[in-house]
């Protein structure tokens, strides 16, 4: 892994799940990592509903744009974190990879979307403290 590792979180749309993840995980690791998210099949703009989970966390993703995952993406990357993209994302010899079981929340209401939100929090927390157990940070109380 370099000295600054890089996350890449894929979902299909890039438009829920790998938004979420990758706002925890810039927010989490203070810079520490280096954050990119990307779809197979990316949607014209981020879930409202998605939006308005993480900013009840203090996490605005509100200007990300659904972006294509590219295989120079998955290249230059330590770690990939797949969410229901199946056979999708190109695979490279010494990387690390893991495929999150998580719901859409496309078309979910405010509070399913917190329970996918939450769950994707627990999983960013546990990834950090695997690949920087002194960097993570504390979200500020709201």
């Amino acid at each position: 892994m370099t000295s600054r590792p890089i996350v890449l979180f894929v979902c299909v749309h890039n438009a829920g799940r790998s938004q979420m993840a990758a706002g925890y995980m810039a927010a989490l690791s203070g810079g520490a990592v280096e954050v990119r998210s990307g779809g197979s099949e990316p949607g014209n703009e981020i879930n409202p509903i998605a939006i308005q989970a993480m900013a009840e966390e203090g996490i605005d993703i509100s200007q990300g744009v659904p972006q294509l995952m590219t295989t120079e993406q998955v290249r230059r990357s330590d770690v990939v974190i797949t969410m229901g993209c199946g056979d999708a994302c190109p695979i490279f010899p010494g990387k690390r990879y893991e495929d999150w079981e998580l719901s859409d929340p496309a078309g979910k209401d405010i509070d399913e979307v917190r329970r996918i939100r939450d769950d994707i929090k627990a999983r960013i927390e546990a990834l950090l403290a695997e690949i920087l157990p002194t960097a993570v940070k504390e979200l500020p109380e709201h």
